[in-house]
């Protein structure tokens, strides 16, 4: 899974380049997350997962603490989650999950970027099949043998552990994803340069030329999008 995890490192490095777009979008999540349940996230698992998130994007503390309140407050914002699946060029796929208060806006948005930019919106399920929801924890400074040992110790089952460079990357099952944070911290690791619930791809398609460049204006109009909350592609991006 390297290679996918090298599309995950370069979608966190291009957020990680946008901090007060980021902190936007996670404020709204975290938000909405509180104001679904219950706003403490040490009873709210849903709260704790995206709060977990923002941490390793390095939301500030103020951003988490004012979506908490805002939610406690009784904000009447209401935001609907969704899903879009389509097409890019030349075999690209791409899902996009969005946060909106105005579904009509977000559906023209989402539709217009696919149009403009060499592909074309699906219908639910078009694309999805072909992705696995997984579980991924990245952790600097770590040895891959020594943290599966650990994960095996803590009898928590992973899909595979493997060493990219100075970091370990562990993938699992979504519904795995605490018990593996929870493993990974008994060992004393309380930092992750990434604790994510992504969508791999099963096959990844290499764009060159002017359909790469299609593909990545694509990406670069939905991510831009205030609404949008997270972008998953099947394209091979490793140099």
């Amino acid at each position: 899974m390297g290679r996918k995890w090298a599309n995950i490192k370069e979608k966190k490095a291009k957020l990680d380049a946008n901090n007060s777009k980021v902190y936007a979008k996670f404020g709204i999540e975290i938000y909405v997350a509180a104001k679904q349940g219950d706003p403490d996230p040490h009873s709210n698992q849903k709260l704790k997962f995206v709060i977990d998130r923002a941490k390793t994007y390095n939301v500030p503390k103020h951003v988490i603490d004012r979506a908490i309140e805002k939610a406690k407050g009784g904000g009447d914002e209401s935001f609907q989650e969704l899903r879009y699946e389509g097409f890019g060029p030349n075999g690209s796929m791409i899902i996009v999950d969005a946060l909106t208060n105005n579904v009509n806006r977000t559906a023209s948005d989402v539709r217009a970027a696919y149009g403009k930019n060499g592909g074309n919106m699906g219908v639910s399920g078009s694309v999805s099949y072909l992705f696995d929801a997984t579980a991924v924890f990245v952790i600097a400074g770590q040895d891959a043998d020594e943290i599966m040992m650990g994960l095996l110790e803590a009898d928590v089952d992973v899909r595979e552990v493997t060493q990219e460079g100075e970091s370990v990357v562990v993938y699992g099952e979504p519904n795995d994803f605490h018990a593996i944070q929870s493993a990974l911290e008994a060992m004393g690791i309380s930092e992750f340069e990434v604790a994510e619930l992504d969508l791999l791809p099963q096959n990844e398609v290499t764009l060159t030329g002017d359909d790469l460049a299609k593909f990545e204006r694509l990406i670069e109009v939905l991510e831009d999008n205030d609404d949008v909350q997270r972008v998953y592609h099947n394209v091979d991006l490793e140099d």
